[in-house]
This record gives structure tokens, C-alpha cells and sequence, in this order.
């Protein structure tokens, strides 16, 4: 099968309006201005010079991603930050998940999780990967956050949280409604209390505990868990199911069993034809260009980071990423993905347990409606 197929199958789903409108801008040259929309950017290398300047392109003016965010999360978190005031919680923030800490947080919390997984596709039982990953990023989350759980319910349950939220915003969403931003916060507002606490407690086994002996306040650390809460949970426990499927539908899954060191790159991959973040928004604040389309204050930039992806052709293993690519749907510059070591950690430890059942095949697999990030509404694999 095309690995594509599914793909793009998801994305309509997902999107039915916005995808056919994203993808045939693509087609209108690298910059394209819309009226209505704003300054559309399609090329990974104008994409990656606008990310690295943080001072002209910024998160915290009108129509940029901290219109989207600043109701739901306040004012003082990493995702609606700029200037001197974010370098310095980023700096402090930085320390927290360092890939070497990534690794043995992952390898603690999802111990039982994995081996309950591996026993299941060794003794040949169908196993929902959506289901599993909805239990495997409930499970880090609540480590993060500082909630000690090990039932799996409790996880599934900390993740539609963070779904109920994410659900409400669409390709085309500049800002909540008053009324959703409130339904918002108060999804949330459970998920603070339960940060509150760990951070107060002060045991640095934890990440918020940690956070209390980096010197980063109260207000800051409730803030930053639930911007790690929103922007993590939901990318990670999509990606695996569609790396799996792309392996398997590219005829790769084996080949990836088979030599460890493939891995990463085939993660790489995945994320760059999935692209767990297609839009990234900014807002300008001097008068510039992007490529020959000249800016102004005030300017609406969408960063069409699947666009971007998508122009370096279908899923491939063994293509290599030229720099200005280079994960580009974590970020660039100042507002790179600082959770990155620790996704990259979940989705390792997982599609690693996965891979080692090998040989799989997929049995059945249906699209999910009404989400942001598109995904499989199921996805079930055997031996």
C-alpha cells in the first residue's frame, strides 16, 4: 500500500475544509499572502528563518498562537513568551528534561506498561495501538504533573482531558470563544491543583519538585505544567500509531526490527510526512519580508509546516533531511520544543516494545473525526 494513503486519509478527516485549502496553497509558490487568513508560508527554509527570529516574528502579539493560549494558560508561559522574560524560564526550564533524564523517567513510569504490551503481541492477541498510547502518554503526564497513578483508567482519563481541550481548536481557530476558553480552564484547573501540590512538596524524584529547586516560582511551574500537558501529551501518543502504520504500508516494518540504529531516523521520518504540528502562527512586529512577500506590523504569519514537509516527497526511509528541515515540526530557534528529549524518549521506548514483536500486520484501522492533530480513531495489530 502507499504509505501516503492513510496519510492523507487522516488529514481529511480531521480536516475536511481546511486540508484541501492548505494543500492547494502549496501549490501558490513559497509565500503566498491571503486575504482574511494572512502571510502563508510554504517553504521549510523561509519557515526556519522566521522561527530563528524571535525579535520580528513573535508568539505574543494579535494572531499569533498566544491569542490561542494566554486565556487557557495565562500569561507567563513558555508557548506566549518573548524577549528577555521567556529566554530566562527556558533557561531554568531547560534542565528539567535533559535526554539522559527523558530516558529514566520514561523507563520508571512505562516499565509496567511496556511489559504488559510485549506480553500481549507475544502471546498473538490484537492490541489497539491508539488505545496503548492513549495509556502510555496518560501514564508520563501524570509523572509529570506530580499525580501518582498507576491505573490505567487514571490515565486514560488524565489524556481526555487534555483531548477535551485540544478538540476545541481547528486549522482555522485564531481564539477560543469566551465560553470555551472557561470550559478550557476548567478542564484544567484539576490538572494545576494536582502540579500545586508535587511542586509545594518539594521531592525532587519529580519533575515539579525539580522545578521548586530551580528557583522557577509556583505561578510558573503550575504554567508550565499545563503548557507540557497540552502541547505533548496528544503529539506523542498520535505519532506511534502512524509511524507503525507508515512502516508497515511502506513495507519497512522489518527492516526496522530487524536494526535498532533505524529507529531514529524512521521516527524522523514519520514525523516529517505526519507532521504532528502542521501550523505554526506568528505575528509581525517590523516591517520586513519572507522571500519576496513584504510584511508589515501586525501581520498574520502561518507557518504551513506539513506543506513544508510535504514538499520533500512521500515517506522514505532512507532519505536524508537536508538543515533547513531538520525537525522542523518541533520548532526552531528560541521556541524549539523543550519537552523534545522527552517525547522522543516515550516514542522510542514504545515503538522499540512494538517493533520486537515483529512480524506484525495491521487487521483494522478507521480515521478519527474532530481532532487537531489527525490521527487513527483505531489501530489494531497482531502477529
Amino acid at each position: 500500500m502507499n504509505p501516503g494513503t492513510w496519510e492523507r486519509r487522516l488529514y481529511r478527516r480531521a480536516h475536511p475544509f481546511a486540508y484541501p485549502l492548505l494543500r492547494l496553497l502549496a501549490r501558490r509558490g513559497p509565500v503566498v499572502r491571503v486575504p482574511g487568513l494572512g502571510v502563508v508560508v510554504n517553504d521549510a527554509a523561509l519557515a526556519r528563518q522566521v522561527l530563528l527570529d524571535g525579535e520580528t516574528f513573535r508568539k505574543d502579539g494579535p494572531g499569533s498562537s498566544g491569542d490561542l493560549w494566554t486565556p487557557i494558560l495565562g500569561p507567563s508561559v513558555l508557548l506566549n513568551m518573548e524577549g528577555p522574560a521567556h529566554r530566562a524560564l527556558r533557561a531554568r526550564l531547560a534542565e528539567l528534561f535533559t535526554p539522559g533524564y527523558a530516558d529514566r523517567l520514561c523507563a520508571q513510569v512505562l516499565a509496567e506498561p511496556l511489559a504488559a504490551l510485549s506480553g500481549r503481541l507475544g502471546r498473538g492477541e490484537p492490541v489497539d495501538l491508539v488505545d496503548t498510547m492513549r495509556v502510555m502518554a496518560g501514564a508520563v503526564i501524570c509523572a509529570v504533573v506530580g499525580l501518582e497513578s498507576r491505573s490505567e483508567d487514571d490515565h486514560r482519563q488524565m489524556f481526555h482531558r487534555g483531548e477535551q481541550i485540544v478538540s476545541m481548536v481547528t486549522l482555522r481557530t485564531r481564539t477560543l470563544p469566551p465560553a470555551q476558553a472557561r470550559r478550557a480552564r476548567e478542564v484544567l484547573e484539576p490538572v494545576g491543583e494536582i502540579a500545586a501540590r508535587a511542586y509545594l512538596a518539594g521531592d525532587q524524584s519529580t519533575v515539579m519538585g525539580r522545578m521548586r529547586e530551580l528557583g522557577i516560582s509556583e505561578a510558573e511551574a503550575r504554567g508550565a505544567a499545563g503548557a507540557f500537558f497540552l502541547t505533548g501529551t496528544e503529539t506523542v501518543a498520535t505519532l506511534v500509531p502512524r509511524l507503525i502504520a507508515l512502516l508497515h504500508d511502506a513495507g519497512q516494518f522489518d527492516r526496522v526490527a530487524a536494526d535498532p540504529a533505524l529507529l531514529d531516523p524512521a521516527i524522523d521520518e514519520a514525523m516529517r510526512v505526519s507532521t504532528p504540528t502542521p501550523m505554526m502562527l506568528r505575528s509581525v512586529h517590523a516591517e520586513t519580508a519572507i522571500g519576496d512577500v513584504p510584511v508589515r506590523p501586525g501581520d498574520r504569519v502561518l507557518l504551513a509546516t506539513h506543506n513544508c514537509c510535504q514538499a520533500y516527497g512521500p515517506f522514505d526511509l532512507d532519505r536524508p533531511h537536508p538543515p533547513e528541515l531538520r525537525r522542523l515540526w518541533f520548532g526552531a530557534g528560541p521556541h524549539f520544543c523543550i519537552g523534545y528529549p522527552l517525547a522522543m524518549a516515550e516514542i522510542r521506548a514504545v515503538a522499540a516494545t512494538i517493533l520486537s514483536a515483529a512480524p506484525l500486520r495491521i487487521v483494522r484501522r478507521s480515521a478519527a473525526r474532530g481532532v487537531l492533530i489527525p490521527t487513527y480513531r483505531e489501530l489494531v495489530v497482531t502477529r
